[in-house]
């Protein structure tokens, strides 16, 4: 029989698939994934998504401890980390202000703190350097069931987009999500869930609906 392939959204199902021992892809269009997809797209060693302090979704989260693992991977690289947040239009210090959770992880890792950036999609590219740097995005939805997903176990948890960045445009976004995904499924001999970020937000259900039949083409 094939390892499973399924579709949800919203961190609760992002932490129920994590508990089925499931591969969760996080699909947040605008703009977690697609932030992290520029990450990536510039030579980011390794991305993570984490909640900022106000969430409170109906499933349990740690922030502190997506910082610390964030921080352990960065100190094992000998490099830094590139926090994304929000708000997108605030000050850097209204940024800091809400993740500090994840930021005290970081320190308490030992890790040293590059940027913490607004949570723009594509154009992060332009306000960091993250060539073998550590990411982590600190935001809502997104953040959110990133960080349900590690929390709850998952034996991996990514994420995807479909919308354009510098380096890639068309179907090439969701082709490397779902090239991710099914690499990482078939590495671990697990399934995969695609989860929607927000049960709200068409984008998202369209973008994981789409990386979805990706997926099973792959797969």
């Amino acid at each position: 029989m094939l390892p499973a392939v399924i579709l949800t959204a919203n961190a609760s199902g992002a932490a129920w698939a994590a508990r089925q021992g499931l591969v969760v892809l996080v699909v947040d269009v605008i703009d977690m994934s697609t932030s992290l997809e520029a990450a990536l797209d510039e030579g980011a060693a390794a991305v993570f998504g984490a909640s900022p302090d106000a969430a409170r979704p109906p499933v349990p989260v740690d922030p502190a401890g997506v910082g610390r693992m964030a921080g352990e991977r960065a100190r094992a690289l000998d490099t830094g980390v590139v926090v994304i947040a929000e708000p997108r239009t605030g000050t850097g210090e209204q940024r800091k202000a809400g993740i500090q959770k994840v930021l005290g992880g970081i320190a308490a890792a030992g890790a040293r703190l590059e940027a913490v950036i607004p949570n723009l999609g594509a154009s992060v590219a332009e306000l960091a350097d993250f060539k073998r740097r550590v990411v982590v995005a600190a935001t809502g939805s997104g953040g959110v069931a990133f960080d349900a997903a590690l929390t709850a176990g998952a034996p991996a948890v990514l994420a995807g987009t479909v919308a354009r960045t510098r380096h890639k445009k068309g179907r090439d976004p969701a082709v490397a999500a779902a090239t991710r995904a099914v690499a990482a499924a078939k590495n671990l001999h697990r399934g995969i869930a695609v989860v929607a970020a927000s049960g709200n937000s068409m984008e998202d259900l369209l973008a994981a609906h789409y990386i979805y039949r990706l997926i099973l083409e792959l797969f």
